[in-house]
């Protein structure tokens, strides 16, 4: 087919004359056909095949950081362990540059809208609850499912909300709902609640009159993001001028319910909700006052943070408070603190003697405490309502 004749053994044949040889043969075809034909397949240029991948990836890795640029938020201090965090946990890299480049287009736009409403990104004083996901999906990346559990446009989101939170990528269901209730996003108007006890709307509404009664029969209410954005929406959820009661831990809201305490008292079981928040929200823009007590750790005393700038007063969250019940806990309940220390800028001194006695104060250690104060409220003046 060359024209030449070859020894046996081993032998070199220059490509290109075995190329033209082929196309004048019977084949018709040059090398690259031939030989994809003998092996039923393409034959592929690894070099370019790694030059294309290298320069793709490189677009992608820039997109990321542009997504940040367009944001504001590049020059953020949590902007760059986000980034590097997605390089090396592979999560773009498994899905494929096609994939990758679609999801970091969907974050980008994700990204702007959510710095324009979130404290967490922005300058803004407080987070406000501002879209259900899906709509927040369905506006900025065309998919109402985009930012759906598993989606790579969502999995990057919740990184940067972890990241600017200073925790974790989320591993959990509740981990994320918090994350985006952070965001001002609602993942669920059903599940997204927050439990009330005698709280009585003055309202001569259907809603209104309907808590009175439950605050009468002496029942617990879940009161959802559903129903304040429905039945009780513009609805005041207290008289303006008095005091409802804050706490944590629902089991300093079961033993007011248990032993009838006829004082209102909500309770945000751990990280609030979208829910919990709009309620403190509402009630504070009502004229009301509320009086928030939480645990003596440091995820405890950054959720008292988070609620004192939306507007809350500290209830028994003083250095002394935390002090008195270090000295008369039980001698063997002994917990230490855990995680990045907080501040506590309502009183600088709380984060310091917690840093140095170094023993956790959960709710339920004060729980005698916290009911004597909501006995004594039913015949404090309002003046002495405000007592931390």
């Amino acid at each position: 087919m060359l024209g030449k004749s070859f020894s046996a053994g081993r032998i070199r044949v220059p490509l290109n004359e075995l190329d033209l040889a082929l196309r004048s043969s019977p084949a018709a075809a040059g090398l690259v056909t031939v030989v994809g034909q003998l092996t039923e397949g393409d034959l592929v240029d690894r070099v370019a095949a790694r030059e294309t991948a290298r320069a793709s990836w490189a677009g992608i890795w820039a997109a990321l950081d542009a997504a940040l640029s367009v944001a504001g938020v590049v020059d953020a201090d949590w902007a760059p362990a986000f980034t590097e965090g997605v390089r090396r946990s592979g999560l773009l890299t498994r899905a494929g540059v096609e994939a990758a480049t679609v999801a970091v287009a969907q974050f980008s736009a994700v990204l702007a809208e959510c710095t324009a409403s979130s404290a967490l990104f922005a300058a803004a004083d407080t987070t406000q609850s501002s879209w259900e996901l899906a709509e927040l999906a369905g506006r900025c990346a065309g998919d109402a499912h985009a930012l759906d559990d598993g989606r790579l446009a969502s999995s990057l989101m919740l990184r940067a909300a972890a990241a600017a939170s200073g925790v974790p990528a989320p591993v959990s269901a509740e981990e994320r709902r918090n994350l985006w209730a952070r965001l001002g996003v609602t993942t669920d108007l059903l599940s997204s609640s927050v439990l009330s006890w005698y709280l009585r709307p003055p309202g001569p509404d259907p809603w209104s009159e309907m808590m009175r009664v439950r605050a009468g029969l002496k029942l617990v209410t879940h009161l959802s993001l559903y129903e304040l954005r429905g039945a009780a929406k513009d609805k005041h959820l207290s008289v303006p001028g008095t005091h409802v009661f804050a706490c944590e831990n629902p089991q300093i809201l079961q033993a007011a319910a248990r032993t009838e305490v006829p004082v209102p008292l909500i309770c945000f079981a751990g990280n609030p909700s979208v829910a919990a928040l709009t309620t403190l929200r509402r009630l504070i823009d009502g004229g009301v006052t509320v009086h928030y007590h939480g645990d003596f750790d440091w995820p405890g005393v950054a959720i008292t943070a988070r609620l004192l700038t939306i507007g809350a007063k500290p209830w028994r969250m003083s250095a002394d408070d935390y002090s008195n019940a270090v000295t008369t806990r039980p001698p063997d309940m002994v917990l230490p603190l855990t995680g990045t220390p907080a501040p506590t800028p309502w009183e600088p001194a709380l984060a310091d003697v917690m840093s140095r006695r170094n023993i956790a104060i959960h709710e339920e250690t004060v729980l005698p405490t916290l009911l004597n104060d909501l006995r004594l409220h039913v015949t404090w003046s309002g003046e002495s309502a405000t007592r931390t």
